[in-house]
């Protein structure tokens, strides 16, 4: 081909296509057939922190912004602002609020069950936090857009699947991304992973029911639908450093509900079996006590009235506070004199727990 018909066949707009629809179309199939850049399929050697820990750490910030913004202000919508198909006003009772509110909360810890066989047996950690993540999104967009009782359930079953996949797989994949070389760092990675839990709940606690308050339902629920979408986009960049452990297959189903797979669950039960009296307890934070909060006098922090539902902002505060104090001064000092193993620090804090409760 001559040098003056290869500058013919050139695209003007483009000089990366040519006007000769074979060689456009073979080069489109070269592309397309590209092979994707492989994913880690085993920690990487180095004694730092993994660099996909920042991505997850990140992601659940921005997740937990939305989850715990929602769940501070969804007992006050529910008595206050809920609608019915013409507009009107139709709100809940207190019971029917405190109900609905538990119900929802019921779904959020128990859906992480069918999250973790989905995961662990079919799609794998990573696949599973992106798509339900997804329908996650949805959740509080539909909330913000409808404010029916229809829209409040439907925006509260997408969550509560949502989160179902989420909250099983999430703390399990921190643990994936570390090898022999760097396990021990991971006490420390969970703590600033569980930092980022209350550093996000600090701020929509305090954050959303003033825009309840001043802005109405749409706002107050938009805000935590765009965090969603933001975790959702910071997980997903981090696709490429993740560690990602593939499924079991049926084979871990088999062995999850083999006899000795039972009995390691009920072993493993026996110590977990205290934790929903804390909860059902400590929920009655996010209904009951902000119900009876409506009904009291407020204060004024810094020149500003405090709302009822703001009070829950305490708690992530003072877990603020506390975690560099246990994590860098209490946990090393101790461990000169009596080593405080993960299962010595479950154990005391059981019993530190069940005191303040009493």
């Amino acid at each position: 081909m001559s040098r003056l018909s290869v500058a013919s066949s050139v695209n003007p707009l483009n000089p990366l296509l040519t006007n000769d629809k074979a060689v456009n179309s073979m080069r489109h199939r070269v592309i397309w057939r590209m092979p994707k850049k492989p994913y880690l399929s085993a920690p990487i050697k180095t004694d730092k922190m993994p660099p996909g820990i920042p991505f997850i750490v990140g992601n659940e910030a921005a997740e937990r912004f939305t989850f715990y913004g929602l769940r501070a202000i969804l007992v006050i919508f529910m008595t206050q602002y809920l609608m019915d198909r013409s507009g009107q006003k139709a709100p809940l009772s207190d019971s029917e609020a405190t109900e609905a509110m538990h119900i929802f909360l019921f779904g959020v810890y128990f859906f992480p069950f069918l999250g973790a066989i989905l995961s662990d047996a079919f799609l794998g950690k990573y696949k599973t936090i992106l798509s339900l993540s997804a329908v996650y999104c949805f959740g509080p967009l539909i909330l913000a857009l409808d404010h029916t009782r229809l829209g409040l359930s439907a925006g509260l079953w997408l969550i509560v699947i949502g989160s179902g996949g989420i909250k099983p797989c999430v703390s399990a994949h921190v643990g994936d991304q570390f090898g022999a070389t760097n396990q021990h760092l991971i006490p420390r990675a969970f703590s600033w992973f569980y930092f980022s839990v209350n550093f996000g709940s600090t701020f929509s606690m305090a954050i959303t029911p003033v825009l309840l308050k001043t802005q109405g339902p749409a706002w107050a629920f938009g805000l935590p639908a765009v965090l969603m979408v933001l975790a959702t986009i910071v997980f997903w960049s981090g696709r490429y450093r993740f560690i990602h452990i593939p499924p079991g297959g049926m084979n871990f189903v088999r062995e999850t509900f083999s006899v000795a797979g039972l009995r390691s669950l009920r072993n493993v039960l026996s110590i977990f079996v205290f934790i929903p009296f804390f909860w059902a307890l400590f929920d009655q934070t996010a209904s009951r006590w902000v119900l009876q909060g409506e009904k009291m006098q407020s204060f004024e922090l810094f020149g500003h009235k405090v709302l009822a539902a703001q009070m829950q902002t305490l708690n992530p505060v003072f877990v603020l506070l506390l975690i560099p104090l246990f994590s860098y001064v209490l946990y090393p000092g101790v461990s000169k004199f009596f080593p405080m193993t993960p299962l010595r620090k479950i154990g005391v804090g059981f019993f530190v727990v069940t005191t303040s409760f009493l």
